[in-house]
């Protein structure tokens, strides 16, 4: 059996939700996607990525490739419309459940966390600052304050498909284990310690723990878009 809670919030100084989700345990899939670009470009990419995505697991491909296949739509959808002025493209940070086993797959910054006594990130973020950080150039306690730890090195719909990287993991599912999905307006404002001490909390239903995860982010400043996703499995 699948709990799960999910929710976005606008933030508290932008005027435009560019997050958007998808939850559904039936098909053992959840999705987060934090798109960018002017003019609903954002909205419009991560949209059309979340629909891609849902289309092509339900036609039995695998998370991995049902994110590239995303990707490829979207540079599609922009070159029928002539988009090319501005950006227009999406972070994505995928969960499948299926059977007794798990998989997730991602590009850019958005992330895919793991609870298991205790909270582990599965994801890496494709990221400049985690560039550094992999070549031993910057310290990972310094990271999370680097003043380029927004600048991002994958996005579905601005890399070419060719030079794509979609990031993947697997593993078993246990009882007990829950996951959380979340953008960066989640990371950027509320740390891992605190993230864990609400995912972790089992008197807390996944619904609520959303809900006090949602409050931290607008609590530490609301500076983007939030979401998040909690799956716990039972």
């Amino acid at each position: 059996m699948i709990e799960f809670g999910h929710g976005t919030h606008v933030g508290l100084r932008r005027t435009r939700n560019e997050d958007t989700y998808y939850a559904d345990a039936a098909l053992g899939l959840f999705l987060v996607a934090d798109g960018m670009g002017g003019h609903q470009h954002g909205e419009v990419a991560a949209a059309l990525v979340r629909d891609a995505v849902v289309d092509m697991v339900a036609r039995g491909q695998s998370l991995a490739d049902a994110v590239r296949g995303a990707g490829a739509r979207l540079l599609g959808h922009a070159r029928d419309h002539g988009v090319d002025a501005l950006p227009m493209g999406t972070t994505v940070a995928a969960l499948r459940l299926v059977g007794d086993g798990y998989e997730v797959a991602w590009v850019g910054d958005s992330r895919v966390y793991l609870w298991q006594d205790g909270l582990r990130q599965i994801s890496h973020d494709h990221s400049l600052v985690q560039e550094l950080v992999a070549i031993g150039s910057l310290d990972p306690a310094l990271a999370a304050r680097h003043p380029h730890r927004n600048v991002i090195t994958q996005a579905l719909g601005i890399t070419a498909s060719d030079q794509l990287h979609v990031g993947m993991a697997r593993g078993q599912l246990a009882r007990g284990m829950a996951f959380l999905l979340c953008s960066d307006g989640l990371t950027e404002d509320v740390g891992d310690e605190a993230i864990a001490g609400v995912v972790g909390r089992q008197d807390l239903a996944a619904q609520e723990c959303v809900d006090h995860l949602l409050l931290a982010a607008l609590d530490g400043g609301g500076k983007d878009n939030v979401t998040a996703i909690v799956a716990r499995v039972r």
